[in-house]
């Protein structure tokens, strides 16, 4: 099975994501800070300790891995930049090491062409502009890193994020095209392992929704 290079395994959607993978058998490094906020313990499990914005650290993790999932992102009091820096870090360790394959998470605020969004999702970025437009500048900074990487790429978008529930069911579209506007971190979770092994959203943003 394909070994993951994991960036934010210690986030909520990290901590829906890392069980699921682990359950699934696949071997997983996992970059952190703080190792003890990853608290899985698993054979198949090492967590590296550091940071995803000092470049030797995420080299490190990506030894001896086929694949990246990335799901950091804005936290408090993390530098406005930190995706886009982070990712061409990763980027980076990917082209020297020829890894090919990253899945990165970002937010529904990030346009795609394929989008159509509505009223609502106008005013949600609209919102998002005015309130934390250093979210969406990094959001956009990231993805843009990735696009001129020439590696195979994939950003998964979603809207609202909740602590409910695994349903089993959700949508994957793109904003205000067969979506609505929330979906458990634990669905989510589920469709981001599924990209680990599929190729169909290579170069795409799909919005994965309720």
């Amino acid at each position: 099975m394909k070994r993951i290079a994991l960036f934010g395994g210690s986030g909520l959607t990290g901590q829906q994501f890392l069980p699921l993978a682990l359950a699934q058998g696949y071997s997983v490094r996992a970059l952190a800070r703080n190792p003890a906020s990853i608290p899985q313990q698993s054979a198949q499990l090492e967590v590296i300790p550091g940071d995803v914005l000092n470049a030797a650290d995420v080299a490190r993790t990506l030894q001896g891995t086929d694949v990246v999932v990335s799901l950091f992102g804005q936290v408090k009091n993390s530098p406005k930049d930190v995706q886009t820096r982070g990712t061409a870090n990763i980027v980076a360790a990917m082209q020297e090491q020829g890894i090919r394959r990253i899945i990165s998470l970002s937010g529904g605020g990030l346009p795609y062409p394929a989008d159509q969004p509505k009223l609502a999702d106008k005013l949600i970025r609209g919102i998002m502009r005015l309130a934390v437009p250093h979210v969406l500048t990094d959001a956009q900074g990231h993805a843009d890193v990735l696009q001129a990487s020439g590696l195979d790429w994939e950003v998964i978008r979603a809207p609202r994020l909740t602590t409910g529930p695994a349903r089993g069911q959700y949508r994957v579209g793109w904003v205000g095209v067969n979506a609505s506007t929330s979906i458990s971190r634990a669905d989510l979770a589920d469709f981001i392992l599924k990209q680990v092994e599929s190729e169909e959203f290579v170069g795409q943003m799909p919005f994965v929704s309720y």
